[in-house]
């Protein structure tokens, strides 16, 4: 199993060499913003590297949008985010499963996600999409898994891939001991796990991640290394930075 780390400055080589990374994930731009990717500077060494690099979507991307403002510029930056993630030779792009607002219809959400895909037919995202589960708020389309059932049943015939936080599953409810059957019984792939500790308690809807050990997370260490054992996919720890190398040593011998 390839257990990595998510670089949180701009040299995705620092988090390969310090941390001992096998897998490398990290923006493309800035997360709060909506500029188009550029080459990235590392992209020859990268390519070069033995690790595996995937890429995160920006924080402001949410597909299933019904305000056009929103909606239209995601589908763009999800493009040119697949694009330029291909160009460095990465498995995936993660995008968040966003939300509707509070009081709107779920289901005009559900079709905006197929939009996406469907947009794409003729000349297909270049590489797979993984979708995210959410930790909380109204109207969010992969925070339950009967609303994460209704999206798969809408995209997952366009080759949709699953991205598993442990946070996020841990904030919004479900049983860290049973998520990736049941994740595995809706979408039938789990193809990255975020395996991240939480600040906060079970069903808090809040998330706050915490280094996987040595931290003030509320989740059991061995409780997370099951979930990465389960899933049997490449992990990333999404955890403070300071933390990662311990966290990737716990889970290297958890998983042996």
């Amino acid at each position: 199993m390839r257990i990595g780390a998510h670089a949180k400055d701009d040299n995705p080589l620092n988090a390969i060499r310090d941390r001992g990374a096998e897998v490398v994930q990290f923006f493309l731009a800035d997360p709060q913003g909506w500029a188009a990717p550029k080459p990235h500077p590392q992209a020859d060494e990268l390519r070069a590297s033995d690790a595996d690099v995937v890429i995160h979507s920006r924080y402001l991307v949410n597909v299933a949008s019904t305000n056009n403002r929103i909606r239209i510029p995601s589908r763009k930056l999800v493009a040119q985010d697949a694009k330029m993630a291909a160009e460095l030779g990465a498995f995936g792009l993660v995008v968040h499963g966003g939300h509707v607002r509070r009081g709107e219809d779920p289901q005009v959400g559900i079709d905006n996600w197929r939009k996406l895909f469907e947009r794409a037919v003729d000349s297909p995202f270049e590489v797979p999409i993984l979708v995210e589960n959410t930790a909380g708020g109204d109207g969010a389309l992969a925070k339950d898994f009967d609303m994460l059932a209704r999206l798969w049943d809408a995209i997952g015939e366009f080759g949709a891939g699953f991205c598993l936080d442990t946070c996020h599953a841990y904030a919004a409810g479900w049983d860290l001991d049973t998520a990736v059957e049941k994740v595995m019984s809706i979408t039938g792939r789990i193809d990255l796990v975020h395996l991240n500790n939480s600040r906060d308690e079970f069903g808090s809807g809040r998330d706050r991640h915490a280094n996987v050990v040595g931290g003030d997370g509320t989740i059991d260490p061995e409780v997370l290394a099951g979930v990465a054992k389960a899933a049997g996919a490449p992990v990333v720890v999404e955890t403070p930075s300071e933390g990662q190398a311990d966290d990737i040593a716990f889970l290297r011998e958890s998983l042996r």
